[in-house]
């Protein structure tokens, strides 16, 4: 089949762009936040509200843990996540001084 082309060649590893989209505001030193479309609306979750805290004790230490309400979905479907990690992606949510304090263990 010499000579014969494709009108479109698709690379499987090929980059895909979607955007640009407005910056609502900043929120922290590298993260903004942005308005998507609709159809983008549900890939990323956005923490609303943290509804309950509890600590659960292990052998030699405790983890704590929070209850988390999430936009776009329904009270039945919050979840629980580390505590340590919900404040490094989120360090804006909890107060100043929770955050030190525990930094410095």
């Amino acid at each position: 089949m010499k000579g014969v082309m494709r009108s479109s060649k698709k690379v499987k590893l090929s980059p895909r762009y979607m955007g640009p989209y407005h910056v609502v505001k900043r929120i922290g030193s590298v993260a903004y936040q942005l308005k998507l479309p609709i159809e983008l609306a549900l890939v990323h979750p956005v923490l609303i509200e943290i509804l309950d805290r509890q600590v659960k004790k292990l052998r030699n230490k405790e983890v704590a843990s929070i209850k988390v309400l999430w936009k776009n979905r329904l009270m039945e479907n919050s979840t629980w996540e580390a505590e340590v990690d919900m404040m490094s992606r989120y360090p804006y949510i909890f107060p100043p001084l929770l955050v030190k304090v525990e930094r410095m263990e």
